[in-house]
């Protein structure tokens, strides 16, 4: 896809830090980890991540706003356009030598996300969309969500709660209802690419609760221009809001948004 100067922007940044967090994962039981959290973790190379996109991304378009997972909010003298960041979902498998991590990039415009990055470095797959122009992967390769109609064909992901989250009994429950309707669930850690996974047709749906908008910024784009449904869990939510989305084909979201909202919470 021929994409817009900001598209080949976030794409040069999420290449450049990709390479960085690949020369650290090779090196990943030297690396100097810190507690940010119950089980969540942050490292060297997820901060030396996030400075390398900042400086690709401000340094072109220095009046847009920021929003990055480690560095937090700065508001832009543009008001109507921010970055939104996570320079490194999965930090907890990078931690343990799981190669399947990612950076997410979205650009915000007047509240609607227009443009979505997501790349797998260890992978070497770059998963790409910008609003109206479809969806992609890599240089040429057009994302389709999944053609599958019935649930007991479909393969569905989601992030299980861990240490102290306080939604574990309503995944648990969710799991209750899912599984025996469906071919499986996988939990493999990474928002970002369970997103990607559903948009180019590997998962057929996915969901999940208390996310950050960084988190799924980038995700939900790639999915609605992949052809898939976005959607929240609960009534009156926004997924980019409120942290909880449910996402699938469209022959298939009805049938599983209706299972993952029967927990109502």
């Amino acid at each position: 896809m021929q994409g817009s100067a900001n598209l080949n922007i976030m794409l040069k940044a999420a290449r450049k830090a990709g390479r960085s967090l690949v020369k650290d994962f090779r090196e990943v039981e030297n690396l100097q980890v810190s507690m940010k959290g119950a089980g969540d973790f942050v490292s060297k190379a997820d901060i030396a991540a996030e400075a390398i996109i900042k400086e690709e991304l401000m340094g072109a378009r220095p009046t847009y706003g920021w929003l990055g997972e480690e560095g937090g909010e700065e508001p832009g003298q543009d008001p109507t356009r921010r970055w939104i960041v996570d320079p490194l979902d999965g930090t907890t498998n990078f931690l343990h030598g799981l190669p399947h991590w990612a950076i997410s990039i979205a650009l915000e415009h007047k509240g609607q996300i227009v443009s979505g990055v997501i790349y797998d470095p260890a992978k070497d797959e770059m998963f790409y969309a910008e609003k109206g122009a479809g969806a992609w992967m890599n240089d040429s390769n057009r994302l389709r969500v999944s053609g599958r109609h019935r649930m007991i064909e479909a393969i569905f992901a989601t992030g299980i709660p861990f240490a102290g989250k306080r939604t574990l009994p309503a995944t648990l429950q969710d799991l209750a209802r899912i599984m025996p309707e469906c071919a499986g669930v996988r939990r493999w850690g990474s928002a970002a690419l369970d997103l990607a996974y559903v948009a180019a047709g590997r998962y057929d749906g996915f969901w999940e609760r208390e996310l950050n908008i960084w988190d799924i910024a980038a995700g939900t784009l790639i999915v609605a221009e992949a052809g898939g449904m976005v959607g929240a869990i609960r009534d009156g939510h926004e997924p980019l809001q409120d942290g909880d989305i449910v996402t699938a084909n469209g022959a298939l979201f009805e049938k599983f948004a209706g299972l993952v909202r029967a927990r109502g919470a």
